[in-house]
Parts: C-alpha cells; structure tokens; sequence
C-alpha cells in the first residue's frame, strides 16, 4: 500500500476517492426527488452543525458566492426552515439560524437516506460492516 518513500500508492488513493465518490452520489439520488435541493441541504447541514451563522460564513464555509446563496436562504427562510435576525456585531448583516422544522427536514432527509444504505448493507458480512464503520469514522477525522 505503501512505497519504499511511505508514499499511499496512488492507485489506492484513487480507489478510495472513486469509492467514496459514487457513494455520496449514490445517496444525493436517493434524496427525495420533491425535497430541498442540495443546496439548501447543506446550509441546513452547516447551519445545524455549526449553529446560527452570518450567510457570508455560509457562503466561504460551502464554497459558493454569498450572492449565490440569496435566493437559497430567502427560499428557506419563506418555507420556516431557517430564520433571520439581526446581527449585533454588524449592522449590515442578519444572523440565519435553522428552525424545528428546519431540524426535522434534515431528520427526514437523512432516515430515509439511512434506510436506502442500511438496505443496501444487507448482504455484507459483519466483518464487511465493521470494517465499513472503521472506514467511515477515519474518513470523518480525514474531512
């Protein structure tokens, strides 16, 4: 797995990011087709993770233009699935915090994602299963 330099062989890297890769995929298409784009998924995810948030943080935090993210939070706002209050430390900016029903979309979102791979789990082994898990928890200290 490794060469005599302590290098990761890059074919390894590169199996593990394709890996990696056609499952998130995989698991945005299992995304209610009728729900919240992803987009707004994930200032719902930064919000609920990171809590109450300026949207220009949102914005450097997802990687995207804050003028690409007015519509988006305008959108959320409208649908009670994130609020606006003002922000003592700048006048010029408001604060975005993600709402209950806010939560319980995310809650949603990922149980029915949770089920689709819990389904598609079902013919591994528990060894397949635990090793699964030892991945996922290393990839989380990666990210």
């Amino acid at each position: 797995m490794r060469d005599e330099a302590g290098e990761i062989a890059p074919e390894v890297v590169s199996e593990i990011r394709r890996g990696t890769t056609r499952l998130a995929r995989r698991l945005r298409l299992e995304r209610d087709q009728g729900g919240v784009s992803g987009t707004k998924m994930a200032v719902l995810v930064h919000l609920n993770t990171h809590g109450p948030s300026a949207p220009k943080a949102i914005a450097v935090a997802e990687r995207r233009l804050p003028q690409s993210l007015t519509r988006s939070l305008a959108e959320l706002e409208h649908d009670g699935l994130v609020e606006r209050n003002d922000n003592e430390a700048d006048a010029r900016s408001s604060i975005i915090s993600i709402t209950e029903a806010g939560v319980e979309v995310l809650r949603q979102d990922m149980a029915s994602r949770d089920a689709w791979l819990g389904t598609a789990m079902d013919d591994l082994s528990d060894l397949e299963v635990q090793v699964l898990l030892l991945g996922a928890q290393i990839m989380n200290r990666i990210a």
